[in-house]
């Protein structure tokens, strides 16, 4: 019998995130003892008022269909939790609310993005972005960052891979895997690439609330000119503990994109959850100190992580400015054979020693792995220990 999968499904990738995850998930249920680095996810509660908020929301009996782009009030919550933290601007009809930002990022893709075009993205990069960008039947232009950099891109670089097919800088910072943030001067040369080659800016902004040592996160879209050329992405999966609400949102004065994403919406999706609606206008508009408490335990685990790393032989890593990942470079892991790239070793990791990580290979690094800090400290420690007698067994 032939086949009936289309090609662009036999060529898409699974997420290696998702995967890791439900692997760990799927040992732990046998009883197994598992360390858990992969999660991309705060391992708090999400905060009491939020849930509330999604429970009064039950209980008037807000369960049916909303507007396909977002509820008013939620757009509302939107536009004021921009303005408050950023100062700027967005009208109702300059929002989409969707089922996560990775679904933004899906309909921003579909809604810009021709056969043949070309979105440069930035490696190491998140897993999904050139997948999404490929089945939009566009071209994924891989960039490099260096190590020795700190993963800071280099504009040149970026300028030097720009043709005339290119359409969309992909910019996300702090950076997943990496947690770079970058400098103000970088993102002000990227800003100037957009404005001389007429590009549009996609910028995945997840994890703006989470930054260290007093790092500033500027929003692209906040830069001199750059407010009607960017497409800002975020949600309220990471700075407020609500990854299984599914709702993150893209603003842009471009209204005939966001038309356009609001319209595929409405063809795969439709809304998003009419509860996790009711639950992001609180987690917008109410109280933010749970925000700033889990920033601080963030980063007492990001300084426990990265200490305890510059101690185990064979393991080195750039000291993550945002975000809750460490990516760390275990290349000289490969050198006795035993494994030879990075999903040897996190399959090795998880079945010698039961730590779970994500291969770097997947984010376009075979040098590394990333770890995970949003988990407890005691965790933090009993799995590196695990890790160092890895190391041990590798080098």
């Amino acid at each position: 019998m032939k086949t009936f999968l289309s090609s662009r499904a036999r060529r898409l990738k699974p997420s290696a995130t998702l995967a890791i995850a439900a692997l760990e998930k799927e040992m732990r249920g046998r009883g197994i003892d598992v360390v858990g680095f992969g999660a991309g996810e705060p391992d708090f509660p999400t905060p009491s008022h939020i849930r509330d908020a999604a429970k009064r929301s039950l209980d008037r009996g807000e369960t049916f269909y909303t507007p396909v782009g977002g509820t008013p009030d939620l757009k509302k919550a939107v536009a004021h939790r921009v303005r408050e933290d950023y100062g700027l601007d967005y009208k109702a009809e300059e929002i989409l609310v969707s089922c996560g930002a990775k679904h933004c990022l899906s309909n921003v893709f579909q809604a810009v993005l021709d056969p043949g075009d070309e979105a440069i993205v930035l490696a190491p990069y998140w897993v999904s972005y050139p997948e999404m960008i490929e089945l939009a039947d566009a071209v994924p232009i891989i960039v490099p960052t260096r190590e020795e950099d700190l993963w800071v891109p280099d504009p040149k670089a970026v300028e030097a891979r720009i043709t005339p097919r290119t359409k969309v800088i992909l910019v996300n910072s702090p950076s997943n895997p990496t947690g770079v943030l970058y400098p103000p001067e970088v993102m002000a040369e990227l800003a100037r690439i957009a404005e001389k080659h007429d590009l549009l800016v996609i910028s995945d902004e997840i994890y703006d609330k989470l930054t260290y040592d007093g790092g500033k996160f500027t929003p692209f879209a906040a830069l001199p000119g750059m407010k009607d050329r960017t497409i800002l992405i975020n949600g309220v999966s990471k700075s407020y503990a609500m990854t299984g609400f599914r709702i993150g949102y893209l603003a842009s004065t471009r209204t005939d994109i966001v038309k356009a994403a609001t319209n595929i919406q409405s063809q795969s999706t439709s809304n998003p959850s009419s509860t996790a609606q009711a639950a992001a206008v609180e987690a917008l508009t109410g109280p933010q100190d749970e925000v700033a408490r889990m920033v601080e335990v963030f980063e007492r685990r990001r300084n426990l992580m990265v200490e305890e790393i510059s101690k185990i032989e064979g393991l080195s890593m750039v000291k993550p400015g945002g975000a809750f990942y460490a990516f760390v470079n275990t290349s000289k892991l490969y050198r006795s054979g035993k494994v030879s790239n990075s999903a040897d070793l996190a399959r090795y990791l998880l079945e010698k020693r039961h730590v779970a990580c994500v291969p770097g290979g997947p984010f376009g690094s075979e040098d590394h792995v990333r770890l995970s800090f949003a988990t407890g400290e005691e965790t933090i420690i009993k799995g590196l220990e695990r890790l160092r007698e890895v190391c041990q067994e590798l080098l």
